[in-house]
């Protein structure tokens, strides 16, 4: 019987709903805007208070002016940063399992000259042989 006297139509909670991802899509979109103002390096400091305070002023038509305006860069900028991000994180991971990019070559010469040096035998160098060619 609680519910009988609720008076919410469903579309009325699918509207609310809408409006509510909305309002959090254009919070996003403010936000990603203030990073990419002060992320910039194309724009002088009078350049960057002037779109902050017109951001502040007149939020909805700031943001949308900016990212018509200056969306492309925007989208140029976070490329560039993430490609940068994943070349950091590749050198990490190589340094981080030891192998500094070498070829095949390199590092075939590597364990030819351990085994000339007796270091490791030569059953040992076959098999390091086979998994580095197996590796390329």
């Amino acid at each position: 019987m609680l519910f009988a006297t609720y008076q919410y139509p469903i579309l009325d909670f699918f509207l609310t709903m809408l409006y509510f991802f909305l309002f959090i899509i254009w919070i996003w979109l403010l936000i990603m805007v203030f990073v990419d103002v002060f992320r910039s390096h194309d724009m002088g400091g009078l350049a960057k208070a002037l779109w902050v305070i017109f951001i502040i002023i007149l939020p909805f038509l700031g943001v949308f002016v900016y990212l018509i305006a200056r969306g492309g860069k925007m989208h140029e900028r976070a490329a560039k940063q993430a490609a940068e991000q994943q070349k950091a994180f590749d050198a990490y991971v190589k340094q981080a399992a030891g192998t500094s990019g070498d070829t095949t070559a390199d590092q075939l010469s590597k364990l030819a000259d351990l085994k000339s040096q007796g270091v490791i035998t030569d059953a040992e160098f076959e098999a390091q042989k086979s998994k580095v060619l197996a590796s390329s």
